[in-house]
Protein backbone atom coordinates (compact mmCIF):
# COMPACT_ATOMS: atom_id res chain seq x y z
CA UNK A 1 0.00 0.00 0.00
CA UNK A 2 1.34 3.82 -0.90
CA UNK A 3 -0.06 6.53 0.62
CA UNK A 4 0.98 9.96 -0.91
CA UNK A 5 -0.23 13.65 -0.60
CA UNK A 6 0.48 16.20 -2.89
CA UNK A 7 2.17 18.10 -0.83
CA UNK A 8 4.72 15.56 -0.29
CA UNK A 9 7.84 15.88 -2.29
CA UNK A 10 7.95 14.38 -5.42
CA UNK A 11 10.75 12.55 -6.82
CA UNK A 12 9.84 12.74 -10.08
CA UNK A 13 7.44 15.73 -10.79
CA UNK A 14 4.42 16.45 -12.83
CA UNK A 15 4.56 18.08 -15.88
CA UNK A 16 4.19 21.88 -15.57
CA UNK A 17 4.44 23.08 -19.61
CA UNK A 18 1.73 23.59 -21.76
CA UNK A 19 0.66 20.68 -24.13
CA UNK A 20 1.67 21.05 -28.20
CA UNK A 21 -1.61 22.05 -28.58
CA UNK A 22 -1.82 25.02 -25.97
CA UNK A 23 -3.85 23.64 -23.76
CA UNK A 24 -4.54 24.04 -20.52
CA UNK A 25 -6.17 21.75 -17.52
CA UNK A 26 -9.06 23.27 -16.51
CA UNK A 27 -9.54 23.59 -12.90
CA UNK A 28 -13.14 23.16 -12.06
CA UNK A 29 -14.04 26.54 -10.77
CA UNK A 30 -10.27 27.38 -9.51
CA UNK A 31 -7.27 25.34 -8.48
CA UNK A 32 -6.25 23.98 -5.11
CA UNK A 33 -8.87 21.88 -4.31
CA UNK A 34 -8.21 18.00 -3.25
CA UNK A 35 -9.07 14.52 -5.47
CA UNK A 36 -8.26 11.27 -4.06
CA UNK A 37 -6.66 8.96 -6.96
CA UNK A 38 -6.63 5.16 -6.53
CA UNK A 39 -4.72 3.08 -9.03
CA UNK A 40 -0.69 2.57 -10.41
CA UNK A 41 -0.14 2.83 -14.07
CA UNK A 42 -3.00 5.28 -15.09
CA UNK A 43 -3.43 6.34 -12.01
CA UNK A 44 -0.04 8.54 -12.22
CA UNK A 45 -0.37 10.47 -14.99
CA UNK A 46 -3.99 11.13 -13.45
CA UNK A 47 -1.98 12.44 -10.19
CA UNK A 48 0.46 13.95 -12.74
CA UNK A 49 -2.15 15.95 -14.67
CA UNK A 50 -4.31 17.44 -11.31
CA UNK A 51 -1.39 18.60 -9.51
CA UNK A 52 0.21 20.77 -12.78
CA UNK A 53 -3.13 22.25 -12.35
CA UNK A 54 -2.61 23.64 -8.91
CA UNK A 55 -4.86 20.61 -7.08
CA UNK A 56 -4.14 18.91 -4.48
CA UNK A 57 -3.81 14.74 -4.40
CA UNK A 58 -3.82 11.82 -2.06
CA UNK A 59 -2.63 9.06 -4.20
CA UNK A 60 -3.28 5.34 -2.92
CA UNK A 61 -2.15 2.39 -4.70
CA UNK A 62 -4.27 -0.48 -2.81
CA UNK A 63 -5.44 1.25 0.45
CA UNK A 64 -7.07 -0.05 3.11
CA UNK A 65 -10.78 0.92 4.10
CA UNK A 66 -8.85 2.54 7.21
CA UNK A 67 -6.84 4.58 4.53
CA UNK A 68 -9.40 5.69 2.72
CA UNK A 69 -11.03 6.87 6.13
CA UNK A 70 -8.29 8.83 6.40
CA UNK A 71 -8.16 10.17 2.92
CA UNK A 72 -11.49 11.02 2.96
CA UNK A 73 -11.50 12.72 6.67
CA UNK A 74 -11.55 16.33 4.63
CA UNK A 75 -13.40 17.90 1.75
CA UNK A 76 -12.99 16.20 -1.45
CA UNK A 77 -13.90 17.27 -4.77
CA UNK A 78 -13.89 13.81 -6.61
CA UNK A 79 -12.18 10.41 -6.53
CA UNK A 80 -11.15 7.91 -9.44
CA UNK A 81 -10.69 4.73 -8.71
CA UNK A 82 -8.45 3.40 -11.77
CA UNK A 83 -7.76 0.02 -11.08
CA UNK A 84 -7.73 -3.34 -14.05
CA UNK A 85 -9.61 -5.62 -11.69
CA UNK A 86 -13.58 -5.12 -11.84
CA UNK A 87 -14.25 -6.46 -8.63
CA UNK A 88 -11.81 -4.29 -6.70
CA UNK A 89 -13.17 -1.46 -8.59
CA UNK A 90 -16.72 -2.32 -7.47
CA UNK A 91 -15.55 -2.87 -3.91
CA UNK A 92 -13.70 0.40 -3.59
CA UNK A 93 -16.48 2.43 -4.93
CA UNK A 94 -18.58 1.01 -2.84
CA UNK A 95 -16.56 1.85 0.20
CA UNK A 96 -16.02 4.96 -0.63
CA UNK A 97 -19.87 5.53 -1.01
CA UNK A 98 -20.07 4.57 2.23
CA UNK A 99 -17.60 6.38 3.60
CA UNK A 100 -18.39 9.89 2.33
CA UNK A 101 -21.74 9.68 0.62
CA UNK A 102 -22.54 11.45 -2.55
CA UNK A 103 -18.62 12.33 -4.00
CA UNK A 104 -17.97 12.45 -7.23
CA UNK A 105 -16.63 9.22 -8.40
CA UNK A 106 -14.82 7.83 -11.46
CA UNK A 107 -13.90 4.43 -11.46
CA UNK A 108 -13.17 2.23 -14.37
CA UNK A 109 -14.72 -1.09 -15.13
CA UNK A 110 -14.51 -3.64 -18.03
CA UNK A 111 -18.01 -5.45 -17.81
CA UNK A 112 -20.84 -3.55 -18.58
CA UNK A 113 -23.43 -5.27 -16.37
CA UNK A 114 -21.25 -4.34 -13.35
CA UNK A 115 -21.02 -1.14 -14.66
CA UNK A 116 -24.64 0.00 -15.24
CA UNK A 117 -25.43 -1.79 -11.40
CA UNK A 118 -22.89 0.50 -10.20
CA UNK A 119 -24.41 3.25 -11.68
CA UNK A 120 -27.79 2.43 -10.23
CA UNK A 121 -26.55 2.16 -6.79
CA UNK A 122 -24.26 4.92 -7.04
CA UNK A 123 -26.10 7.89 -9.35
CA UNK A 124 -23.08 10.22 -8.38
CA UNK A 125 -20.44 7.56 -10.00
CA UNK A 126 -19.25 7.51 -13.38
CA UNK A 127 -18.19 4.23 -15.06
CA UNK A 128 -15.87 4.01 -17.93
CA UNK A 129 -13.09 1.69 -19.14
CA UNK A 130 -9.33 1.68 -20.66
CA UNK A 131 -10.97 -0.01 -23.37
CA UNK A 132 -13.91 1.89 -23.74
CA UNK A 133 -11.59 5.64 -23.94
CA UNK A 134 -9.54 4.09 -26.58
CA UNK A 135 -11.33 1.81 -29.35
CA UNK A 136 -12.56 4.86 -30.88
CA UNK A 137 -9.06 5.83 -31.65
CA UNK A 138 -7.36 2.39 -32.66
CA UNK A 139 -10.54 1.54 -34.49
CA UNK A 140 -10.51 4.70 -36.39
CA UNK A 141 -6.05 4.68 -37.18
CA UNK A 142 -7.17 0.91 -38.52
CA UNK A 143 -10.10 2.07 -40.91
CA UNK A 144 -8.58 5.52 -42.32
CA UNK A 145 -5.47 6.89 -42.26
CA UNK A 146 -7.40 10.47 -42.02
CA UNK A 147 -9.79 9.67 -39.23
CA UNK A 148 -8.64 10.93 -35.14
CA UNK A 149 -11.49 8.75 -33.96
CA UNK A 150 -14.60 6.45 -35.16
CA UNK A 151 -17.64 5.64 -32.66
CA UNK A 152 -20.98 4.29 -32.74
CA UNK A 153 -24.23 5.84 -32.26
CA UNK A 154 -27.96 4.87 -32.10
CA UNK A 155 -27.85 5.92 -35.58
CA UNK A 156 -25.02 5.00 -36.89
CA UNK A 157 -21.15 5.59 -37.29
CA UNK A 158 -19.78 8.92 -36.07
CA UNK A 159 -16.28 10.02 -37.42
CA UNK A 160 -14.17 12.58 -36.03
CA UNK A 161 -12.02 14.20 -38.59
CA UNK A 162 -9.19 17.25 -38.24
CA UNK A 163 -9.56 19.58 -40.24
CA UNK A 164 -6.92 22.75 -39.79
CA UNK A 165 -7.00 23.22 -36.04
CA UNK A 166 -10.08 22.11 -35.23
CA UNK A 167 -12.44 18.90 -35.06
CA UNK A 168 -15.42 17.93 -37.67
CA UNK A 169 -17.53 15.09 -36.55
CA UNK A 170 -20.08 13.68 -39.73
CA UNK A 171 -21.38 10.21 -40.35
CA UNK A 172 -19.16 7.38 -41.18
CA UNK A 173 -19.64 4.64 -43.40
CA UNK A 174 -16.72 2.32 -44.62
CA UNK A 175 -15.56 2.69 -47.96
CA UNK A 176 -17.38 0.50 -51.08
CA UNK A 177 -13.68 -0.97 -51.37
CA UNK A 178 -13.16 -1.96 -48.29
CA UNK A 179 -16.60 -3.28 -47.80
CA UNK A 180 -16.37 -5.08 -50.90
CA UNK A 181 -12.38 -6.62 -50.31
CA UNK A 182 -14.16 -7.62 -46.57
CA UNK A 183 -17.19 -9.54 -47.44
CA UNK A 184 -14.79 -11.26 -50.39
CA UNK A 185 -12.23 -12.11 -48.07
CA UNK A 186 -15.09 -13.35 -44.99
CA UNK A 187 -16.19 -15.80 -48.25
CA UNK A 188 -12.94 -16.79 -49.05
CA UNK A 189 -12.26 -17.94 -45.84
CA UNK A 190 -15.36 -20.50 -45.86
CA UNK A 191 -13.90 -23.45 -45.71
CA UNK A 192 -10.65 -22.89 -45.85
CA UNK A 193 -9.49 -24.40 -42.17
CA UNK A 194 -6.61 -22.96 -40.32
CA UNK A 195 -5.53 -26.25 -37.94
CA UNK A 196 -4.45 -29.59 -38.33
CA UNK A 197 -7.81 -31.24 -37.54
CA UNK A 198 -10.13 -29.15 -39.47
CA UNK A 199 -8.37 -29.90 -42.47
CA UNK A 200 -8.36 -33.32 -41.21
CA UNK A 201 -11.99 -33.06 -40.94
CA UNK A 202 -12.68 -31.77 -44.29
CA UNK A 203 -10.20 -34.41 -46.02
CA UNK A 204 -12.32 -37.05 -44.85
CA UNK A 205 -15.72 -34.93 -45.80
CA UNK A 206 -14.22 -34.53 -49.24
CA UNK A 207 -13.39 -38.00 -49.87
CA UNK A 208 -16.93 -39.46 -48.11
CA UNK A 209 -18.65 -37.02 -50.82
CA UNK A 210 -16.38 -37.70 -53.68
CA UNK A 211 -16.83 -41.56 -53.62
CA UNK A 212 -20.84 -40.92 -53.33
CA UNK A 213 -20.67 -38.65 -56.52
CA UNK A 214 -18.47 -41.03 -58.47
CA UNK A 215 -20.72 -44.17 -57.71
CA UNK A 216 -24.06 -41.91 -58.28
CA UNK A 217 -22.55 -40.54 -61.44
CA UNK A 218 -21.01 -43.40 -63.12
CA UNK A 219 -24.87 -45.82 -62.29
CA UNK A 220 -26.81 -42.45 -64.12
CA UNK A 221 -24.74 -42.41 -66.77
CA UNK A 222 -23.34 -45.71 -67.80
CA UNK A 223 -25.84 -47.86 -65.69
CA UNK A 224 -29.23 -45.48 -66.55
CA UNK A 225 -30.76 -46.05 -63.64
CA UNK A 226 -32.93 -43.33 -62.14
CA UNK A 227 -31.56 -40.80 -60.18
CA UNK A 228 -33.04 -41.91 -56.94
CA UNK A 229 -32.30 -45.25 -56.96
CA UNK A 230 -28.64 -44.10 -58.04
CA UNK A 231 -28.21 -42.17 -55.04
CA UNK A 232 -29.30 -44.95 -52.43
CA UNK A 233 -27.06 -47.57 -54.03
CA UNK A 234 -24.33 -44.69 -53.34
CA UNK A 235 -25.45 -44.64 -50.10
CA UNK A 236 -24.41 -48.27 -49.93
CA UNK A 237 -21.46 -47.82 -51.24
CA UNK A 238 -20.03 -45.33 -48.94
CA UNK A 239 -21.71 -47.40 -45.81
CA UNK A 240 -19.35 -50.17 -47.70
CA UNK A 241 -22.64 -52.23 -47.62
CA UNK A 242 -22.21 -52.85 -50.68
CA UNK A 243 -24.35 -52.00 -53.92
CA UNK A 244 -27.92 -53.11 -54.43
CA UNK A 245 -27.09 -55.67 -57.01
CA UNK A 246 -23.73 -57.47 -57.74
CA UNK A 247 -24.96 -58.21 -60.96
CA UNK A 248 -23.29 -55.09 -62.63
CA UNK A 249 -20.12 -55.01 -65.08
CA UNK A 250 -17.05 -55.91 -63.73
CA UNK A 251 -15.60 -52.67 -64.26
CA UNK A 252 -18.28 -51.64 -61.72
CA UNK A 253 -17.63 -54.10 -59.16
CA UNK A 254 -14.05 -53.49 -59.06
CA UNK A 255 -14.91 -49.85 -58.54
CA UNK A 256 -17.45 -50.40 -55.88
CA UNK A 257 -15.39 -52.86 -54.04
CA UNK A 258 -12.18 -50.11 -53.94
CA UNK A 259 -14.91 -47.30 -52.62
CA UNK A 260 -15.94 -49.16 -49.57
CA UNK A 261 -12.32 -49.54 -49.06
CA UNK A 262 -11.44 -46.08 -49.34
CA UNK A 263 -14.54 -45.16 -47.47
CA UNK A 264 -13.59 -46.62 -44.70
CA UNK A 265 -10.43 -44.57 -44.86
CA UNK A 266 -12.06 -41.79 -44.60
CA UNK A 267 -14.92 -42.40 -42.33
CA UNK A 268 -11.94 -43.04 -39.96
CA UNK A 269 -9.94 -39.68 -40.83
CA UNK A 270 -13.22 -38.04 -40.83
CA UNK A 271 -14.08 -38.90 -37.58
CA UNK A 272 -10.47 -38.44 -35.92
CA UNK A 273 -11.22 -34.71 -37.42
CA UNK A 274 -14.32 -34.48 -35.71
CA UNK A 275 -14.01 -35.96 -32.55
CA UNK A 276 -10.50 -33.70 -31.77
CA UNK A 277 -12.51 -30.54 -32.66
CA UNK A 278 -15.65 -31.20 -30.41
CA UNK A 279 -13.37 -32.30 -27.38
CA UNK A 280 -11.00 -29.57 -27.42
CA UNK A 281 -11.83 -26.05 -27.14
CA UNK A 282 -11.70 -24.16 -30.53
CA UNK A 283 -11.82 -20.31 -31.26
CA UNK A 284 -11.85 -20.90 -35.18
CA UNK A 285 -14.66 -22.15 -37.29
CA UNK A 286 -14.54 -23.50 -40.90
CA UNK A 287 -17.69 -21.79 -41.99
CA UNK A 288 -20.00 -19.06 -40.63
CA UNK A 289 -18.96 -16.02 -38.69
CA UNK A 290 -16.04 -17.54 -37.01
CA UNK A 291 -13.94 -18.52 -40.21
CA UNK A 292 -10.80 -16.94 -40.93
CA UNK A 293 -11.40 -14.19 -43.37
CA UNK A 294 -8.49 -13.66 -46.27
CA UNK A 295 -8.59 -10.47 -47.06
CA UNK A 296 -9.80 -6.97 -45.96
CA UNK A 297 -9.49 -7.83 -42.60
CA UNK A 298 -7.80 -6.65 -39.62
CA UNK A 299 -5.30 -8.97 -37.39
CA UNK A 300 -5.99 -7.74 -33.60
CA UNK A 301 -2.82 -9.14 -31.43
CA UNK A 302 -3.92 -9.36 -27.97
CA UNK A 303 -7.45 -10.27 -26.54
CA UNK A 304 -7.54 -8.29 -23.39
CA UNK A 305 -9.77 -5.65 -22.50
CA UNK A 306 -9.00 -3.39 -25.53
CA UNK A 307 -8.55 -6.12 -27.50
CA UNK A 308 -11.57 -7.76 -27.21
CA UNK A 309 -13.61 -4.19 -27.50
CA UNK A 310 -11.82 -3.36 -30.99
CA UNK A 311 -12.26 -6.89 -32.41
CA UNK A 312 -16.53 -6.22 -31.67
CA UNK A 313 -16.10 -2.69 -32.82
CA UNK A 314 -14.48 -3.79 -36.56
CA UNK A 315 -16.96 -6.16 -36.63
CA UNK A 316 -19.81 -3.91 -36.26
CA UNK A 317 -18.51 -1.93 -39.16
CA UNK A 318 -18.87 -4.88 -41.23
CA UNK A 319 -15.27 -5.31 -41.62
CA UNK A 320 -13.55 -9.19 -40.81
CA UNK A 321 -11.17 -9.63 -37.73
CA UNK A 322 -9.57 -12.09 -36.64
CA UNK A 323 -7.58 -12.13 -33.17
CA UNK A 324 -4.15 -13.49 -32.30
CA UNK A 325 -3.74 -14.65 -28.29
CA UNK A 326 -1.07 -16.48 -26.94
CA UNK A 327 -2.01 -17.67 -23.87
CA UNK A 328 -4.56 -20.70 -24.38
CA UNK A 329 -6.16 -20.10 -20.75
CA UNK A 330 -6.91 -16.37 -21.45
CA UNK A 331 -10.21 -15.42 -19.84
CA UNK A 332 -11.52 -13.43 -22.76
CA UNK A 333 -11.67 -16.16 -25.09
CA UNK A 334 -15.05 -18.00 -23.81
CA UNK A 335 -15.87 -14.39 -24.42
CA UNK A 336 -14.79 -13.50 -27.90
CA UNK A 337 -16.49 -17.05 -29.47
CA UNK A 338 -19.84 -16.46 -27.83
CA UNK A 339 -19.92 -12.45 -29.95
CA UNK A 340 -18.46 -14.63 -32.79
CA UNK A 341 -15.20 -13.45 -32.70
CA UNK A 342 -12.46 -16.04 -34.92
CA UNK A 343 -9.40 -16.26 -32.46
CA UNK A 344 -6.22 -17.88 -33.33
CA UNK A 345 -3.94 -19.21 -30.11
CA UNK A 346 -0.57 -18.44 -31.42
CA UNK A 347 2.65 -16.54 -30.78
CA UNK A 348 2.01 -13.19 -33.00
CA UNK A 349 5.63 -12.76 -33.61
CA UNK A 350 5.83 -15.61 -35.72
CA UNK A 351 6.66 -15.16 -39.28
CA UNK A 352 4.34 -18.42 -39.96
CA UNK A 353 1.89 -17.53 -38.13
CA UNK A 354 1.48 -14.05 -39.61
CA UNK A 355 1.79 -15.55 -42.97
CA UNK A 356 -0.87 -17.73 -42.67
CA UNK A 357 -3.47 -14.86 -41.26
CA UNK A 358 -3.01 -13.76 -44.22
CA UNK A 359 -1.57 -10.37 -43.25
CA UNK A 360 -0.34 -9.47 -46.51
CA UNK A 361 -3.86 -8.92 -47.56
CA UNK A 362 -4.77 -7.58 -44.15
CA UNK A 363 -6.24 -4.22 -43.88
CA UNK A 364 -4.68 -3.34 -41.08
CA UNK A 365 -2.72 -4.66 -38.11
CA UNK A 366 -3.49 -3.93 -34.36
CA UNK A 367 -0.83 -4.83 -31.73
CA UNK A 368 -2.31 -4.32 -28.31
CA UNK A 369 -1.38 -6.93 -26.29
CA UNK A 370 -0.51 -5.53 -22.68
CA UNK A 371 2.98 -5.73 -22.87
CA UNK A 372 4.83 -2.60 -24.89
CA UNK A 373 7.61 -4.99 -25.88
CA UNK A 374 5.37 -7.83 -27.17
CA UNK A 375 3.46 -4.82 -29.11
CA UNK A 376 6.64 -3.87 -30.49
CA UNK A 377 8.03 -7.39 -31.46
CA UNK A 378 4.83 -7.93 -32.85
CA UNK A 379 4.99 -5.13 -34.96
CA UNK A 380 8.25 -5.23 -36.06
CA UNK A 381 7.73 -9.04 -37.51
CA UNK A 382 4.55 -7.81 -39.26
CA UNK A 383 6.17 -5.18 -41.14
CA UNK A 384 8.36 -8.20 -42.41
CA UNK A 385 6.07 -9.65 -43.57
CA UNK A 386 4.24 -7.22 -45.00
CA UNK A 387 6.27 -4.03 -45.64
CA UNK A 388 2.94 -2.14 -46.61
CA UNK A 389 0.28 -2.88 -43.77
CA UNK A 390 -1.01 -0.49 -42.00
CA UNK A 391 0.36 -1.11 -37.96
CA UNK A 392 -1.43 0.48 -35.01
CA UNK A 393 0.42 -0.03 -31.96
CA UNK A 394 -0.93 0.46 -28.03
CA UNK A 395 2.14 2.14 -26.47
CA UNK A 396 2.34 2.69 -22.52
CA UNK A 397 5.11 3.95 -20.12
CA UNK A 398 8.26 1.77 -21.78
CA UNK A 399 10.94 3.86 -22.71
CA UNK A 400 11.55 1.43 -25.75
CA UNK A 401 8.94 2.65 -27.44
CA UNK A 402 10.31 6.05 -28.14
CA UNK A 403 13.37 4.66 -28.78
CA UNK A 404 12.22 2.17 -31.67
CA UNK A 405 10.04 4.94 -33.41
CA UNK A 406 13.46 7.00 -33.75
CA UNK A 407 15.09 4.19 -35.03
CA UNK A 408 12.69 3.47 -38.01
CA UNK A 409 9.10 3.36 -38.61
CA UNK A 410 7.25 0.63 -36.83
CA UNK A 411 3.42 2.40 -37.23
CA UNK A 412 1.44 4.44 -35.55
CA UNK A 413 1.54 4.50 -31.95
CA UNK A 414 -0.91 5.55 -29.29
CA UNK A 415 -0.12 6.49 -25.69
CA UNK A 416 -3.58 4.20 -23.70
CA UNK A 417 -2.34 5.80 -20.31
CA UNK A 418 -2.13 9.36 -22.00
CA UNK A 419 -5.85 8.59 -23.39
CA UNK A 420 -7.35 7.36 -20.03
CA UNK A 421 -5.41 9.72 -17.71
CA UNK A 422 -7.25 12.80 -19.62
CA UNK A 423 -10.49 11.21 -19.95
CA UNK A 424 -10.15 11.03 -16.40
CA UNK A 425 -8.86 14.11 -15.53
CA UNK A 426 -11.74 15.46 -17.51
CA UNK A 427 -14.46 14.19 -15.56
CA UNK A 428 -12.93 14.92 -12.07
CA UNK A 429 -12.89 18.97 -13.27
CA UNK A 430 -16.51 18.28 -14.29
CA UNK A 431 -16.22 18.71 -17.64
CA UNK A 432 -18.42 15.44 -18.42
CA UNK A 433 -16.41 14.53 -21.23
CA UNK A 434 -17.62 12.06 -24.14
CA UNK A 435 -14.41 10.74 -25.49
CA UNK A 436 -10.31 11.46 -26.21
CA UNK A 437 -8.42 11.53 -28.93
CA UNK A 438 -5.18 11.68 -30.27
CA UNK A 439 -3.33 13.53 -33.09
CA UNK A 440 0.61 13.17 -32.88
CA UNK A 441 1.64 14.51 -29.73
CA UNK A 442 -1.60 16.74 -29.49
CA UNK A 443 -4.77 15.25 -27.26
CA UNK A 444 -8.19 16.76 -27.52
CA UNK A 445 -11.15 16.09 -25.03
CA UNK A 446 -14.71 15.97 -26.60
CA UNK A 447 -17.34 17.97 -24.24
CA UNK A 448 -20.58 16.92 -23.60
CA UNK A 449 -21.94 19.69 -26.33
CA UNK A 450 -19.43 17.94 -28.97
CA UNK A 451 -16.96 20.62 -28.58
CA UNK A 452 -13.32 19.60 -28.84
CA UNK A 453 -10.97 21.27 -26.24
CA UNK A 454 -7.09 20.71 -25.92
CA UNK A 455 -5.71 18.61 -23.44
CA UNK A 456 -2.45 18.77 -21.86
CA UNK A 457 0.03 15.77 -21.58
CA UNK A 458 1.12 15.63 -18.07
CA UNK A 459 4.11 13.76 -16.77
CA UNK A 460 3.52 10.61 -14.29
CA UNK A 461 3.99 11.63 -10.75
CA UNK A 462 6.36 10.57 -8.81
CA UNK A 463 4.69 8.47 -6.29
CA UNK A 464 6.04 4.81 -6.39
Amino acid sequence: MTATSASEPSRGGAATEEDPAGGSLPTGGGPGKCFIVVGSDVARRVCGSLKSAGHQVCHLAQPTDEDLRRALDREVAGVAILLDDDVESLRYALAVEHIRPNVPLVVTIFDRTVAEQLVRVVPNCRVTSPADVVAPTFLAACVESGLLALTRTSSGHVAARLEGDSVRLEPYRPPRSLRYRARLGRMRGQLRPHDSSSRITLTGLAGLLAVLFLDWLWSVTLHHRPPIEALFGAARTVSTVGPVSAHGSDAYLVFSSVSMLLSIVFTAVFTAGLIDRLLAPRSVGIVGPRALPRAGHVVVVGLGQVGLRLCTQVQDLGIGVVAVERDPAAPNLRLARALGVPVVVADATDRFVLRELGLHKAQAMAAVASDDLDNIAVSVAALAVAPDLRVVMRAGDHEAIAETRSLFRIGLVHDLNSLCAAYTSASLCGLQPRGVVAHGKRLLVERADGDFVPWPQADRCGHE
